[in-house]
């Protein structure tokens, strides 16, 4: 056995999403890294040796403009280059490529930390053994952050946690049970299937299940082409310890997954005879263990209330979803969700613990009830905290903080920095020259206009759309068909939140008068002028005689719905899931509207990196088009950076859940060039050529002193303007 002490600022247990996020965010801080994992590959349950895919606060598409941005939004607009078929094998290596890309991190693969030195003062070290490798290896920082889901390193630090379900009345929540118990959500095992294209028999091992003894046939949906996180709900280990019992629950599942092939390939019941097993997963997928208590404890009233913390650092977006204790064996729905009206916020409180002063977590384990956990859990949103509190103890690391003493606005101005997912904050930055910039533009998007109709599309349902108001709402027109003379019906309403895309707060209705007809424009009298820039749901009534016209398009700022209605066992009223756009993403209900001020040159100066009661870019009217800034006196610049519109009411995904029909988002600027204004003479600086990411970062080789700076964008990857959410000079 060898024995190795390694030091570093900061060491990270866990190499899931949140603790490569943390681990990547502290590194380009400046601090050196150990990130420590217990697995031959990084990603947590989004590996390989997992395969869950990786959700987060879209919900599938549920929410809008909630994509996460940061580190985990690198990954998933780089995944979608590399890896549209979403191959598990090329996740784990755009995973490890982001991590290797970074050097102040090192990371420690096989290693299983087990032992924590720790006293009154924190964590001083904790010890792993790196399997294979007969390598016991001490890891010495002054700041620790627990990923590892399953609370490992505060629990044999002597951190406060919770294991299972808070009682009701502890913090009032609707959802909690009467009676504390130590019941969690269980662990799920997936599998692969592909044609062979011939037929092929299978034996059933003799450990494998008859499900048809079971319940699972009449409670659960079983199809022979389903596979991976289709059979989520083969669940197990709620009643159980997920982590003490973890064999035996692996061994449970491998069990009915086995018996689950048995049916299908043996029961008559399926065209299944050329399917065959390509890959049955081994590592038990855990939900939930010891949630460590931070200064603060997130609820479901905070969830669903989307409580505006003052510490936010991160967002969510995920029904609360709790399972049934039984999992599969269950004989209730697999799943209870409830959306809250939009994202929600994380606040900074609950990432760090209570009485271990230099830890902090990221992950499933943060300090969350039960219920509230139920949301935070999914591993995008994980990934968000993890570069929060990456961040923190970044910054803690380069001060002497303790985490508690943490300024927050320090942390959130780094974090929007860095580009991270905070909503509804503005960055505001002393050391960005471009906050004393004014802006100009060749050309500006100042009217929404989608004008060239492609389906008609009957109002059997009510009909949606939000629209950026900014300063006002004016001159809306809809290009209609009316099959009759008849009276459609209109209904102006407030989200009222930023983040939110739902009706909430009816403004005005107005009763249109319609002629028979095709193809005519409908005037809906709408006029809004609200104190602050705001989102609009104008809310079409169903009318059976009506069709809306819809083009093939996407238009900036522009979110087009129908109304679905929810499943009979959903608690009522949930908006976010009866506002759908099935059939309407990427498209645009046939419309016209009067001037807008939303995509203002300005806008790439304001300090909002997403869109939070508005698109907060400038979109160009043309492409090829110029952002021009001016300063009053020379600046001196040596770095800037161009942060790009990656589209981010786009739902990506890490694997197999549905395919996206772009590898690059067309949104995204693709060849532009950077020019400084000096001595009355503009000389370009820096240039990028196929560009397909987000935030690019041009450094220069020798500081320029100018009046002025500007970005010319020669073209975009598919959308016919240019997009850009901010510019910074520093």
């Amino acid at each position: 056995m060898r024995q190795e002490t390694i030091k570093a600022d900061i060491t990270v247990i866990g190499g899931g999403l949140a603790g490569t996020c943390a681990a990547i965010a502290a590194a380009r801080l400046g601090r050196t890294v150990a990130l420590v994992n217990n697995r031959p590959v990084l990603g947590g349950n989004s590996s390989s040796e997992v395969r869950v895919w990786v959700c987060g606060a879209t919900g599938h598409g549920k929410n809008h403009h909630a994509r996460e941005g940061g580190i985990m939004g690198e990954l998933f607009v780089e995944n979608q280059y590399r890896n549209p078929h979403g191959n598990p094998y090329f996740w784990d290596t755009t995973i490890l490529d982001a991590v290797r890309a970074e050097p102040n991190l090192s990371v420690f693969l096989n290693t299983d930390v087990r032992h924590v030195a720790a006293g009154p003062g924190g964590i001083a070290s904790v010890t792993g053994w790196m399997m294979g490798s007969e390598r016991e290896i001490t890891f010495e920082s002054g700041l620790f952050l627990d990923c590892t889901g399953d609370g490992l390193v505060g629990h044999l630090a002597g951190a406060s946690h919770r294991v299972g379900r808070e009682g009701r009345e502890e913090y009032g929540e609707p959802w909690a049970p009467e009676v504390p118990d130590d019941i969690t959500l269980g662990s799920t095992l997936l599998f692969y299937t592909k044609d062979a294209g011939e037929p092929v028999r299978y034996v059933p091992p003799d450990f494998a299940k008859d499900i048809t003894q079971t319940s699972i046939p009449e409670r659960r949906i079983i199809k022979a082409g389903d596979n991976g996180c289709a059979y989520w709900w083969i669940e197990f280990g709620g009643e159980l310890d997920t982590v003490h019992d973890n064999d035996r629950i692996r061994d449970e599942l491998w069990s009915v997954i086995y018996g689950i092939w048995d049916h299908i390939k043996n029961s008559g019941r399926f065209d299944a005879d050329t399917m065959t097993l390509e890959w049955v997963g081994a590592l038990p997928g855990k939900r939930e263990y010891r949630r460590l208590l931070g200064d603060y404890v997130l609820t479901q009233h905070d969830v669903l209330g989307q409580t505006p913390f003052e510490d936010r650092v991160a967002f969510g977006g995920w029904s609360i979803d709790l399972h049934p204790p039984r999992g599969m064996y269950a004989t209730e729905a697999g799943a209870k969700q409830q959306y809250a009206d939009g994202i929600y916020h994380i606040p900074y409180r609950s990432l760090y613990s209570v009485d271990v002063p230099n830890l902090l977590m990221a992950g499933r384990n943060i300090s969350a009830s039960h219920v509230a956990f139920g949301s935070t859990r999914v591993m995008a949103t994980c990934a968000t905290i993890g570069q929060a509190a990456g961040t923190a103890a970044a910054l803690c690391a380069a001060t002497g903080a303790r985490p508690r003493d943490l300024p927050v606005a320090d942390l959130q101005r780094t974090l929007l920095r860095e580009d991270a997912s905070v909503v509804g904050l503005r960055y505001d930055d002393p050391a960005d020259l471009c906050g004393t910039a004014t802006a100009t533009a060749s050309s500006t998007l100042t009217r929404l206009v989608a004008d060239t109709p492609q389906e008609a599309w009957r109002l059997d349902a009510d009909a949606g759309i939000v629209l950026p108001v900014d300063p006002s709402l004016t001159g809306v027109r809809l290009l209609l068909d009316a099959a009759g003379d008849t009276t459609l019906t209109v209904e102006l309403h407030d989200p009222v939140l930023g983040q939110n895309y739902v009706p909430r707060e009816l403004v005005a209705t107005r009763e249109i008068a319609l002629a028979a007809g095709e193809k005519q424009w409908a005037e809906l009298d709408l006029d809004w002028r609200p104190e602050t820039a705001r989102n609009a749901f104008v809310l079409v009534k169903a009318n059976p005689l009506v069709s809306l016209h819809v083009a093939d398009q996407a238009t900036p700022g522009v979110l087009c719905f129908t109304r679905v209605p929810l499943p009979p066992q959903a608690e009522s009223p949930q908006p976010l899931r009866e506002w759908s756009d099935r059939g309407l993403l990427r498209r645009t209900f046939c419309l016209e509207t009067g001037t807008t001020t939303a995509f203002a040159p300005d806008k790439a100066l304001d300090g909002y990196q997403r869109p939070y009661a508005g698109p907060h870019m400038w979109v160009s009217a043309t492409l090829p088009a110029e952002l021009e800034l001016r300063w009053p006196e020379p600046v001196t610049i040596g770095r800037v950076e161009v942060i790009a519109d990656d589209d981010v009411n786009e739902d990506l995904i890490n694997l197999h859940h549905h395919r996206t029909p772009f590898e690059i988002i067309p949104t995204l600027v693709r060849d532009y060039r950077v020019e400084a204004l000096a001595g009355g003479r503009w000389r370009q600086i820096a240039e990028t050529r196929d560009n397909r990411r987000r935030r690019i970062a041009h450094p220069l080789a020798e500081p320029v002193t100018a009046e002025g700076l500007r970005i010319v964008v020669e073209s975009a990857n598919g959308a016919p303007s240019a997009h850009l959410i901010a510019v910074r000079a520093y």
